[in-house]
């Protein structure tokens, strides 16, 4: 019996085409447990398993940005690898999101940390659960995507539409500081 690690040091990115959604749902109940994240779009699974750096940056961004959401008095609601659905369609998770003002089904604002993997199928993931705005933190930098209602699909933006005082090229840079204390200097300094 050959016997694999499930939590390895290194991240680990796989994609499988051609699966069905109760394929994807016995995938996801036998393997989130164990840490690996799945996520599904039109037959395709992806299988991520998320390093150390991948968690501290991610731990450093949610917690420097909600510092800086208490720091101006804005109503949120922070939720940690939230799981939004649409049956049979797609299924995504997170690293961090975020609803404004309410407790919504589908949040404002989901935050990923891509550090392997491609940013396009998760886009396309994204843009069918109707996500209005996502951003990928990609070496060192956060890049925001505002989904236009009338095409379906994202764009590029230069600044966040729930957010736009907030400097994110200081935010991407201080989530990268191993101790956070050091990020929360970083980022306030």
């Amino acid at each position: 019996m050959v016997q694999v690690s499930l939590t390895p040091t290194a991240e680990q990115h796989f994609m499988h085409s051609a699966l069905t959604w109760e394929d994807f749902q016995t995938l996801q109940t036998v393997l989130t447990p164990r840490g690996v994240r799945v996520s599904y779009f039109q037959g395709e699974v992806e299988l991520l398993t998320v390093s150390d750096w991948h968690g501290l940056i991610a731990g450093n961004l949610g917690y420097l940005l909600e510092m800086y959401l208490l720091q101006n008095l804005i109503r949120f609601i922070g939720l940690e690898d939230f799981s939004i659905e649409i049956l049979a369609t797609a299924s995504a998770q997170a690293d961090k999101a975020y609803c404004f003002e309410e407790r919504k089904s589908v949040p404002d604002l989901a935050v990923e940390v891509v550090i392997t993997g491609e940013r396009e199928t998760k886009l396309k993931r994204y843009a069918a659960l109707k996500v209005p705005e996502v951003w990928f933190w990609i070496n060192n930098k956060i890049r925001v995507y505002r989904l236009d209602e009338d095409t379906n699909k994202y764009c590029l933006t230069p600044n966040s539409s729930w957010l736009p005082n907030l400097d994110l090229s200081r935010l991407a840079i201080s989530a990268t500081q191993e101790f956070r204390a050091d990020a929360v200097q970083a980022f306030s300094g």
